[in-house]
């Protein structure tokens, strides 16, 4: 009985030592980030966070002051410069919801590594928000303009991204996990997308910019950075961007077009998409083959072709074939001569192909991979031709 009334007067004590939440905030302590900005100006750091005013995004009505508030700061450590914030801001920077970190070219030049790192230990960040190369530009420009539709720029830039890569594919979506998984693999070098500010920057920091039908200064994505390890070196086209992201199996949707014999063209709703890459190594020399599987709808016509006959079918089909197979050599070719780095994953491939031959290639790959014969076969199949099968332009042609 003493033994129980003791084990209870124990288990009481340690009640009272533990409630409550040791390292509570509450909402009016904090400052929500959407964006974060990193650029690098000498030895320092120089962050940018983009944060939510509450009262504006909630409103039913149309505020009178900008959705979101800009602080930045110096320091010659990224957490420094973070933390040297609260000589300006009331409440505690809080990234628990970022939606796109921006690295400055500048940054991107000099390495990426020192900003992953951070990112990667921060116990507040999570892993789901979108990491893109400001183009030509400091991130700090992006984030200070002013986006219609979404209130809120850094949610615009995320949903933005999302919906280019599943619709128009010249652009990829990557997160901090899966960029810092590339960086230490073998085998592979990384990619973001570009973003790039366009148009009067100065009007694009105001409400202005929101208020006619068409803003003065926009956010626009385009282009692939190439970066060798953690230090870009290079931009890709929108059409080399495709072309990367056919070779990488992430195509989830995009749009493209073959000429027609006597003028015009024919656009083509790529629906589903499938590459297998192949690797192969004879007499220590490695190989690589691509096949690409692709479903598309006729989306528009623009010359005078009978589609219903399965003679012009077959035909649009190997002229999308061509094309595609040439873009793809072209892309592969450009970055092997021009950048020497492997972005498509072709040693990754040979690794799981040929685990001993890549022992010996791995220390050397990149001045392999400048070399490595690349094969690309296409084969694509139209699936509808739309509401109409031929166009009204055939009834204007006679």
């Amino acid at each position: 009985m003493k033994r129980s009334g003791l084990l209870l007067c124990i288990c009481i004590s340690l009640v009272v030592f533990v409630t409550g939440c040791w390292n509570r905030r509450e909402l009016n302590e904090l400052a929500i980030a959407v964006g974060m900005g990193i650029d690098k100006s000498g030895d320092q750091y120089e962050i940018t966070v983009q944060v939510v005013e509450p009262s504006e995004v909630a409103g039913k009505k149309g505020g009178t002051s900008s959705p979101v508030t800009l602080f930045q700061a110096k320091g010659p450590s990224i957490l420094e410069a973070l933390r040297e914030i609260t000589t300006i801001s009331p409440r505690i920077i809080y990234l628990a919801h970022l939606r796109v970190l921006v690295l400055g070219e500048s940054l991107a030049r000099a390495g990426m590594a020192d900003a992953l790192d951070f990112m990667s230990r921060e116990p507040e960040a999570r892993n789901d928000f979108f990491i893109v190369v400001a183009k030509e530009a400091k991130a700090s420009d992006t984030l200070k303009i002013l986006t219609n539709l979404e209130k809120v720029p850094s949610v615009r830039l995320f949903s933005t991204l999302e919906t280019s890569e599943q619709q128009w594919a010249p652009t990829t979506t990557v997160k901090l996990d899966e960029l810092i998984s590339v960086l230490v693999s073998e085998g592979k070098h990384p990619v973001l997308t570009g973003l790039v500010p366009l148009g009067d920057l100065a009007i694009g920091e105001t409400r202005k910019n929101t208020e006619t039908v068409k803003s003065p200064a926009e956010l626009q994505y385009t282009g692939l950075a190439v970066f060798r390890k953690d230090k870009l070196i290079g931009w890709l086209s929108n059409e080399e961007g495709k072309a990367y992201n056919y070779v990488t199996n992430q195509i989830k949707g995009t749009v493209g077009y073959v000429s027609c014999p006597d003028g015009g063209s024919i656009s083509l709703k790529v629906i589903r998409s499938k590459t297998k890459v192949k690797g192969s190594v004879n007499d220590e020399q490695p190989q690589i083959e691509i096949e690409v599987r692709a479903e598309a709808n006729v989306g528009e016509v623009q010359c005078h072709l009978d589609l219903t006959k399965n003679e012009t079918i077959t035909k649009v089909e190997k002229w999308a074939n061509e094309k595609l197979e040439n873009l793809i050599e072209m892309t592969v070719s450009r970055v092997q001569q021009d950048y020497k780095v492997d972005i498509f994953g072709f040693g990754e491939v040979i690794h799981r192909s040929n685990p001993k031959a890549w022992k010996k290639l791995k220390d050397h790959w990149d001045q392999t991979f400048v070399n490595i014969p690349v094969h690309v076969k296409v084969n694509s199949k139209i699936r509808t031709l739309g509401k109409v099968s031929n166009s009204f332009l055939e009834q204007l042609k006679e």
